[in-house]
């Protein structure tokens, strides 16, 4: 598998939360050899391996979707008003060029600084952010209607060192680890049925994860997701966080220790290098969903590395989707926590 290809691939995808139908036919090709891919009414896209009767279920989930902004009126000129769809960060809009659904571009207003008087050098508040297309109110309305999503417009690119440079890795990357992972765990002997699950809505409300984990009823749940490395300016934990360091096994009061446990071991005895990430509340991710669902599921979390988060520069090393790819199939290979 060519994860760099399957990465460029699913992040030139739109699929802002709520809108991620147009990923199926990828997802279910890059998956078609391993397993029968399925979709349900909220989006979330199911794939079932190793052994459909086995006695226990494992659960892995990474969000589809990505941040973008939701069409909220055009007025008489044809410019485009817009508000927030998920945490799209503000101070990254100014200058921005922008897509549509249906792949027509624009440009986020901006005031010159020849008419400035510096009163506008701070972020642009969302409910002053226009998008100008180019064209009348009449040709936009052919194009652009209430309600639709815009995502940035960027190629991913590839950095040195193996860095991949992109919009939407938050969270393409680890849907290209749970794919990896399928296709290790192809010709092995998996005793239990495991449930790979792409959900959506994550970036909005967690639609996804709780309607997605109360179908699969799991017995254990790893959910992939990404988290800060270091970079210029951040400090603390996570400026410890090295970019090609590995994956981070997260720590938190809602996370199961012997899940979390197991899989530092795994690391430890297959060479895998890992990174810590203490928190001491909510996770931010689906974990915090998928653990209190129906009467409580077991669940440990794992991220990428990212640099530039909710951005259109976010940056990963492709091998730590590599390393996190690898510990997930080991996971499974061992059979869980239970038979640890």
């Amino acid at each position: 598998m060519n994860i760099q290809q399957l990465l460029f691939d699913l992040c030139a995808a739109n699929g802002v939360s709520g809108c991620e139908s147009e990923l199926f036919d990828l997802i279910q090709s890059s998956l078609d050899q391993y397993a029968e891919v399925t979709a349900d009414a909220n989006g979330n896209v199911y794939a079932v391996l190793g052994n459909p009767s086995g006695d226990k279920t494992i659960l892995l989930d990474a969000h589809l979707d990505r941040i973008g902004l939701i069409v909220t009126d055009i007025d008489q000129n044809g410019f485009v008003k817009v508000d927030k769809c998920g945490g799209m960060d503000s101070r990254v809009l100014q200058n921005a060029r922008l897509a549509a659904q249906d792949g027509i571009t624009g440009t986020v207003c901006c005031l010159p600084p020849h008419l400035s008087d510096g009163s506008e050098d701070k972020a642009t508040p969302i409910n002053k952010v226009w998008v100008d297309f180019g064209m009348n109110a009449e040709q936009v309305r052919e194009h652009v209607k209430i309600g639709d999503t815009l995502t940035f417009v960027s190629k991913p690119r590839m950095l040195m060192n193996n860095i991949i440079t992109s919009p939407a890795l938050d969270n393409r990357c680890s849907v290209a680890a749970l794919i990896r992972c399928a296709e290790m765990l192809h010709g092995s002997e998996v005793r239990y049925k495991v449930v790979l699950l792409f959900s959506a809505q994550e970036e909005t409300y967690g639609t996804g994860a709780a309607t997605g984990a109360y179908r699969v009823n799991a017995d254990e749940a790893i959910v992939v997701d990404v988290s800060f490395a270091s970079q210029p300016d951040v400090s603390g934990q996570y400026g410890k966080i090295k970019l090609d360091g590995g994956p981070m096994i997260g720590i938190a009061p809602g996370l199961d220790k012997g899940m979390t446990n197991c899989l530092t071991a795994l690391c430890k005895d297959k060479g895998i290098p890992y990174q810590l990430e203490p928190m001491g509340g909510r996770t931010g991710t689906n974990a915090d969903r998928i653990a209190i669902t129906r009467s409580g599921v077991k669940t440990a979390m794992v991220s990428v590395p990212q640099r530039y988060m909710h951005t259109a520069v976010e940056a990963v090393a492709i091998d730590d989707i590599e390393r996190t790819a690898g510990l997930l199939a080991a996971y499974i290979q061992n059979g869980g926590v239970q038979d640890a």
